[in-house]
C-alpha cells in the first residue's frame, strides 16, 4: 500500500513539472524569444546569441542546456536530482517543438508591455512551481549547484551578476527600448516568483483561547484531518483558566475551522489567524 502511494505520488509530481514547464515553454518561446527580452538565464543567453548567430534562440537553448547537463553530470554525479534533468531535457525539447510547428515571424501583438508581463509572469509562476517541488529548471541553476560544491562563493550575488550581465547585453546587442524592458524583466521576476512561492504554500496559524477546548480540538481531528497542541493558561484581566489552541491549516479548512467556532463559541472564543507559507512538519512540507 506503501508502495503505491508513492509511486502515485511519483506519478502526481511529474505531471506538475511537466505542467510548469509547457507554462515556461510558452512564456519563453511566445511571449520572451519574439521580443528579444533578455532578463537572464539560459534563454536569455539565448536571444542575444539568436541575434547575433544564424541560429534560432531554441536552437542555442537545447545546445547549451544539454551541455549544461553533462557538466553537471561531471562534477555533480549522484547528487544531480533527476526532476532536473527531466524538466531541463523537457524544456530544451518543447521549445523545439514549437519552433517547427508555430513558428513565429514576430511578436504576438503590438503591446510589448503586455507582453513582457506574459514573459515573466508565466516563466516565474512555473519556476515557483518547480521550486515548491524541490526541483529545478536546470540552466544556469546548474552552475550554482557546482559553484556551491566547489567554492564558497555567495551563489544568489553569482547568479544576479549573471542574470544582470545578459540584461546589459541586450542593451547592447538590441535597441534601448529592448534592454529596458529586459531590465525591468529583471527586477520584476524575482518578486513575482516570491510571490507565488508564498500563495502556494500560504496557510492559516490559528491561536485559540477558550474556555471548552475539547469540541474544537475534536472538530480539528475527526472533520480537518489536522492536529493541534493545547495547553492551560490564565487571563490577564480576569485571573480565570483558558485554554489555549494552536494549529495550522490549509486556506479552505482554515474557513471551516472559523465558521464552526463562530457558530458555535462565539461568546467565549478569542481567535488570532495569521498567514504563514513556512510550516515545515509532518502533513506539511517536509524537513528535507
Amino acid at each position: 500500500m506503501e508502495v503505491k502511494s508513492k509511486i502515485g505520488q511519483t506519478v502526481l509530481e511529474y505531471l506538475m513539472l511537466t505542467l510548469a514547464t509547457l507554462v515556461l515553454v510558452v512564456g519563453v518561446y511566445v511571449f520572451k524569444f519574439p521580443n528579444n527580452f533578455s532578463f537572464g538565464g539560459v534563454t536569455g543567453i539565448s536571444v542575444i546569441l539568436g541575434a547575433v548567430l544564424p541560429y534560432s534562440p531554441a536552437w542555442f537553448t537545447f545546445v547549451i542546456n544539454m551541455v549544461l547537463l553533462v557538466i553537471g553530470f561531471i562534477f555533480l554525479g549522484k547528487s544531480f536530482g533527476i526532476k532536473t534533468v527531466y524538466v531541463s531535457v523537457l524544456t530544451s525539447v518543447g521549445l523545439s517543438l514549437c519552433e517547427k510547428l508555430f513558428p513565429m515571424d514576430g511578436p504576438l501583438t503590438n503591446q510589448p508591455v503586455l507582453e513582457l508581463i506574459f514573459a515573466i509572469v508565466l516563466p516565474a509562476v512555473s519556476a515557483a512551481i518547480m521550486f515548491n517541488m524541490n526541483a529545478s529548471g536546470g540552466g544556469t541553476d546548474i552552475i550554482a549547484m557546482i559553484l556551491k560544491k566547489y567554492t564558497s562563493f555567495n551563489i544568489g550575488m553569482a547568479l544576479f551578476i549573471v542574470d544582470l550581465a545578459i540584461t546589459i547585453a541586450a542593451c547592447m546587442v538590441f535597441d534601448i527600448e529592448t534592454g529596458l524592458f529586459s531590465f525591468v524583466g529583471l527586477m520584476a521576476k524575482t518578486l513575482v516568483i516570491d510571490g507565488t512561492i508564498e500563495n502556494v504554500n500560504l496557510c492559516k496559524y490559528f491561536t485559540i483561547i477558550t474556555d471548552s477546548p475539547d469540541d474544537i480540538v475534536l472538530f480539528i481531528h475527526n472533520e480537518l484531518g489536522k492536529g493541534a497542541t493545547t495547553f492551560k493558561a490564565e487571563g490577564s484581566f480576569t485571573h480565570k483558566q483558558k485554554y489555549v489552541i494552536l494549529t495550522v491549516l490549509k486556506r479552505g479548512q482554515a474557513v471551516e475551522l472559523r465558521n464552526y467556532i463562530k457558530l458555535n463559541h462565539g461568546k467565549d472564543t478569542f481567535i488570532m489567524i495569521t498567514n504563514s507559507s513556512e510550516i515545515i512538519g509532518k502533513g506539511f512540507r517536509g524537513l528535507n
